[in-house]
């Protein structure tokens, strides 16, 4: 099979049997293509690199000025592909010993309980589009889950008597989120009121529990420009994405005596040590507080 062959038959892969996102898919096509275009450029052959060959591509990035987070992105979707290939073909992986670069680990924005309680209030509830913002923005604060499920969400998925919902995390691993009281009551005035007016738009027998104006399920661009919308009026002045909810969820809970491991469970992470880096942030606020507060600090 040729390049561009295995490449298609890669993606698929990834779609089907490892459930990645369309944008992580996405990512690593752009990848995969940069590497194929060096290669020509070298005259190989970009399934079968002489060795030593990956160090010089990745030595080529660097002196070209890509930043380390690009690098590492590429590094572990030439690993991914090779080892894939290595498996369908049961050659040597090429790509074995490939190491990518080490990041800096930055701490996560998240906000205030007061700046949430300002989100949460800009939506103008009256509205059917506003209605659909405002249980949007308590549903992602309430659960924690990221855009990409939220906009998956059908209206089997959300169970508002039990209080909690389904939803398919990457990997296509499946967890349940829970909702507050809050979150319950919007969307539940949504489905009501709101929804059955923007389905009235779209095609029969819409399942997505997020319609846009023209009756279709919403996508998650369409979820952080109605976020920078509502931050705007919130008059929060700072850039705010679905993922500073996520971010925002967690390190609340943690804040008000969360276990860590419930809030992995809850986050969907498949390693406690991802979930571990909320930890530094609320030792963090907790150094700012004893700053301000202590009169020899």
């Amino acid at each position: 099979m040729s390049w561009r062959e295995q490449t298609d038959a890669f993606f698929n892969y990834l779609t089907d049997s490892r459930g990645y996102s369309t944008h992580t898919k996405n990512g690593y096509r752009t990848d995969l293509t940069h590497y194929a275009d060096f290669c020509r450029r070298q005259d190989v052959d970009p399934m079968y690199p002489p060795r030593g060959f990956f160090r010089g591509y990745l030595s080529y990035l660097a002196e070209c000025g890509y930043a380390k987070r690009t690098i590492a992105r590429r590094t572990a979707a030439l690993r991914s592909f090779f080892r894939y290939l290595a498996r369908l073909t049961d050659e040597e992986n090429p790509a074995e010993r490939l190491h990518s670069p080490k990041l800096q680990r930055t701490l996560p924005n998240f906000l205030s309980e007061e700046q949430v309680h300002a989100l949460l209030q800009a939506p103008d509830i009256k509205t059917p589009l506003g209605l659909r913002d405002a249980a949007i923005l308590e549903l992602l604060y309430s659960t924690g889950c990221r855009v990409s499920e939220l906009v998956a969400l059908n209206i089997e998925d959300i169970n508002l008597s039990a209080g909690c919902a389904r939803v398919m995390g990457k990997g296509r691993r499946e967890r349940v989120v829970l909702l507050g009281e809050p979150a319950v009551a919007v969307t539940g005035q949504y489905l009501e009121s709101a929804r059955p007016r923007l389905a009235q738009n779209g095609p029969d027998g819409q399942r997505a529990l997020f319609l846009n104006r023209f009756g279709t399920r919403l996508t998650d661009r369409s979820v952080r420009r109605l976020i920078d919308k509502h931050a705007r009026k919130a008059a929060l002045k700072m850039h705010i994405s679905p993922h500073t909810l996520r971010h925002t969820f967690a390190t609340h809970l943690l804040e008000h005596g969360a276990d860590l491991r419930s809030v992995q469970e809850l986050l969907g992470h498949a390693s406690l040590s991802t979930t571990q880096i909320y930890t530094h942030v609320t030792r963090r606020r907790l150094y700012e507080e004893y700053k301000s507060a202590h009169p020899r600090a």
